[in-house]
């Protein structure tokens, strides 16, 4: 294609402009994506999870791509393989926004149908990608602008004097890390499902997964040029099926039963427990040179109930979401989890991961309330979660003997893609995002974000989309961070070798 002697400045709003050349069709396709943009965001259809990048509109990214900028420049390869991955987050983005258009929509873009929009979409972005990669001040800029603004809002903070509050606030954290080590250590060998304690396991599964098939599976992924593991969707999938865990809730109420989203009449998305379904995505994590996999679970209840007349964390929907990190063998190294809010983010390392100390007092690092031993591949956890406060108050290695005969039987549960939440059905039989387009689920505010906002966070409590969980008040923290474990844990060479 002809770069044209001429070029084209992109007002963004966010720096220097981006110089696109004029050749016509690279205008035309800017042109399109503008007018997309325009009619996504008027009809409330953004989906609110990778960041758009600025300048760049058939492109996204997120906090683990960001951080292959600099690795993206050493080879055209790596910079393939990064805009790959680029791609492919605004193309998964835009199809859930083009499905939930409405007709009229369609209609102000002059295409006949999403098929068609998707078409266009797809030719544009093949066009523009073309021309990144054939003029080096655009690949530069492209990696200035890949970044992911954080969750937190600097504006707040300076409202609510955050250099003061976070003192008391810190104390409040301290307390409840406390008190919820010592939780752990109370349940700790104490939990009897026959005294209303629900044993839950994924679906066609019996017994641990084989350590020989999962070592096969994960020798075999395939890295791209960034280095980053790649399996297929059925590797994922077989992977995702074989370390999905087994979960003992504590049951005293429709509260404790979880299941699939979908919306109905409500503000708040509705949980169906007559469906109970965990939901599954695949992450990766950096350490050092290496990416390492991450398989991620989550479960959805209808409500935290409230505990009382006045109980501030209560609110529609709660969720909590489990993830376990990946040795390049399969073993697990770490287990972490957090509520779809991001509160409560506990690590549960094994003896490969060794906390490090926080890098400044009176900043949420890294709370280890308990640890697990040394895992074998393919080993599955048990994690343990209370009733009302759906919080984790056990994990371990589950044991390979059989249950008493005097216990409730297992139920088992489905697993659902996680993307799924990014489009649920409705009641008037059209599909909608669980979340607004600023990754925060509708309906689902706490009482806590009055006491809470000099934190920083909007909204603090609510639910929120993978990639928009801030993890701490006190200090900055995202759950998605890239290198969020190798800045709080040193791996043990001795263990962590494969």
């Amino acid at each position: 294609m002809s770069l044209g002697l001429g070029g084209c400045a992109v007002m963004d709003g966010a720096g220097p402009q981006v110089l696109w050349p004029s050749d016509p069709a690279a205008q035309q396709c800017l042109q399109w994506f503008e007018r997309l943009d325009a009619v996504i965001d008027a009809h409330h259809v953004r989906d609110g999870g990778a960041a758009p990048i600025a300048g760049f509109p058939f492109l996204r990214t997120d906090r683990l791509l960001a951080s292959f900028r600099d690795d993206a420049a050493r080879s055209d390869a790596a910079f393939q393989a990064w805009g790959t991955r680029l791609r492919a987050l605004d193309a998964q983005a835009r199809a859930f926004e083009r499905a939930h258009l409405p007709a009229a929509a369609l209609a102000e873009l002059g295409v006949q149908d999403v098929a068609s929009a998707g078409a266009r979409t797809q030719r544009c972005a093949d066009t523009l990608w073309a021309e990144v990669g054939a003029r080096p001040a655009l690949r530069s800029t492209l990696a200035q602008r890949a970044w992911v603004p954080d969750d937190y809002s600097d504006w707040r903070r300076a409202l609510g004097l955050y250099p003061l509050t976070r003192v008391p606030f810190f104390a409040g954290v301290e307390r409840w890390q406390q008190r919820w080590s010592a939780t752990f250590a109370h349940t700790r060998g104490r939990i009897d499902t026959a005294a209303g304690w629900q044993r839950h396991v994924p679906a066609a599964v019996s017994g641990a997964a084989g350590g020989a098939d999962v070592a096969a599976l994960l020798g075999a992924v395939p890295h791209d040029a960034l280095g980053i593991p790649s399996p297929d969707a059925a590797t994922t999938q077989r992977l995702l099926q074989a370390y999905a865990p087994v979960l003992v809730i504590e049951n005293r109420g429709a509260h404790d039963r979880f299941g699939r989203l979908h919306w109905g009449d409500g503000p708040a998305p509705q949980v169906d427990a007559g469906q109970p379904v965990v939901y599954q995505r695949l992450a990766h994590t950096r350490f050092g040179e290496q990416t390492l996999l991450q398989l991620v679970y989550s479960v959805w209840f209808p409500q935290r109930p409230p505990e009382g007349s006045l109980d501030l964390l209560a609110g529609a929907v709660d969720a909590v979401v489990m993830r376990l990190t990946l040795a390049p063998d399969g073993r697990v190294w770490l287990f972490d989890s957090i509520h779809a809010c991001g509160c409560y983010h506990l690590f549960v390392p094994t003896p490969a991961f060794v906390p490090r100390p926080a890098p400044e007092a009176r900043s949420e690092w890294a709370f280890v309330p308990t640890t697990l031993p040394v895992m074998r591949v393919g080993e599955r956890l048990r994690v343990v979660i209370e009733s009302g406060s759906h919080m984790v108050v056990g994990v371990a290695p589950e044991p390979a003997a059989t249950v008493a005969s005097d216990a409730a039987p297992d139920q088992t549960y489905a697993l659902a893609d996680e993307d799924g939440l990014r489009s649920l059905p409705g009641a008037d039989g059209r599909r909608r995002s669980a979340f607004w387009p600023h990754g925060i689920m509708p309906g689902t505010e706490r009482g806590e974000r009055l006491l809470f906002w000099p934190m920083g966070i909007e909204s603090p409590g609510a639910m929120r989309q993978w990639g928009r969980q801030p993890t701490a008040f006190v200090g900055r923290r995202h759950f998605d961070d890239a290198r969020l474990l190798q800045e709080r844990f040193l791996l043990q060479p001795s263990l962590g070798a494969p």
